[in-house]
């Protein structure tokens, strides 16, 4: 207890009294130093009066300025940026304007106000709870960052300036993004936005997909188009895709809605073919009883032809004749004609094939037995 006494009572290595004696001290000291660089401002602003902005001759004249400014600062072993520096904040503060006890740099800041009123009666009233202005108070003042940061938004700036080095903001980031209170305050925009970055390399987004993916939550709320994009992106490999499909179309509505479109149900009825093709060549190849099934397919086909040439002709037989004195429309007679061109080619392919066993067909029977 008596230690934080006597720290309490110490500033540093020294006690507050004798603080408040170096303060005092060093006070009139800075009051000095500002009258010698307010005097330096003063004569630097002989040597080189404030010139208006604007055209050509204010370019030369900068030069000339800049010239002269110079050469003073190298004759009185100041530097050219203190000098101007000084020049600056002289033609600021007329010397009736100057605050008594205020510093020079305090001064320097507060210039930056626009507005003369403004400025001179700023400097004369400083923050509410100060006895005096301090940089950090007049930085504060005019919008700048302070040495020492007060407010989260001042807190947030020196971060910012700190971080400007990509290898800074790197380490910082990362350690930031450890501390899960500090997540929780980030807005959803910006996680996304650090998400998107984090996850440019495929390496890392491959790493971290699977795991989003793998939660209901997240999935629910991803669009439908994102969705359909992932599953074409996903599935791009055949034996996935095989692999998916196949559960797909175990579910009704799935398989519903997937053969309402024209090409995915053709697809579907061609593998059923070419499935049914594969199987049966390898049942001929392999089976002993390959040949007598053979045989037996071969009188199915004939007994199928002949039945599909009785059933036409009985079937026209029944319907001509009811046609008796009815007269077709001309859209009518067009379809009716067409029929039976194609009925005609028909006639003819099945005779090519009874007569050389040859069933392959051109392109123009394709069509036409497409009805294209």
């Amino acid at each position: 207890m008596t230690e934080e006494i006597e720290s309490a009572d110490k500033v540093g290595s020294v006690s507050v009294n004798r603080y408040a004696e170096i303060v005092a001290e060093l006070r009139k000291l800075v009051e000095t130093a500002s009258r010698i660089q307010f005097t330096v401002g003063d004569y630097a602003l002989e040597v080189e009066p404030m010139r208006e902005a604007g055209g050509q001759e204010r370019s030369d004249a900068l030069f000339r300025v800049k010239d002269s400014l110079f050469r003073l600062a190298e004759d009185i072993g100041l530097s050219y940026a203190m000098v101007d520096k000084a020049r600056w904040t002289a033609s600021k503060w007329p010397k009736d304007r100057r605050a008594q006890g205020v510093s020079f740099t305090v001064h320097n800041i507060l210039a930056a106000i626009a507005d003369d009123e403004e400025r001179f009666t700023t400097i004369l009233n400083p923050p509410e709870g100060k006895s005096r202005w301090t940089p950090d108070e007049a930085n504060r003042r005019v919008g700048r960052q302070v040495v020492k940061p007060v407010t989260p938004q001042e807190k947030v700036s020196a971060i910012h300036s700190l971080a400007k080095d990509d290898e800074v903001a790197g380490r910082v980031t990362g350690d930031l993004l450890r501390r899960p209170e500090v997540v929780a305050q980030v807005r959803d925009e910006d996680k996304v936005r650090v998400v998107e970055e984090l996850t440019r390399e495929d390496q890392v987004a491959a790493a971290v997909a699977p795991d989003f993916l793998r939660r209901p939550a997240v999935v629910a709320r991803v669009a439908k188009a994102d969705k359909v994009k992932v599953v074409e992106e996903l599935t791009r490999d055949e034996h996935v895709a095989a692999e998916v499909t196949t559960g797909l179309l175990r579910r009704p509505d799935v398989a519903f809605k997937a053969m309402s479109d024209d090409t995915a149900r053709h697809q579907v009825n061609r593998a059923q073919v070419d499935q049914g093709r594969q199987a049966r060549e390898h049942f001929e190849e392999t089976s002993p009883v390959a040949p007598a099934i053979r045989n037996i397919d071969r009188s199915v086909e004939f007994l199928d032809l002949v039945t599909a040439c009785h059933a036409f002709v009985a079937a026209a037989g029944r319907v001509v004749p009811g046609m008796r004195d009815r007269q077709l429309g001309d859209d009518e007679r067009v379809i009716v004609h067409e029929n039976v061109a194609r009925v005609r080619a028909t006639l003819d392919w099945i005779e090519t094939a009874v007569d050389t066993g040859k069933v392959d067909v051109d392109g123009e029977l394709a069509k036409l037995l497409q009805g294209e």
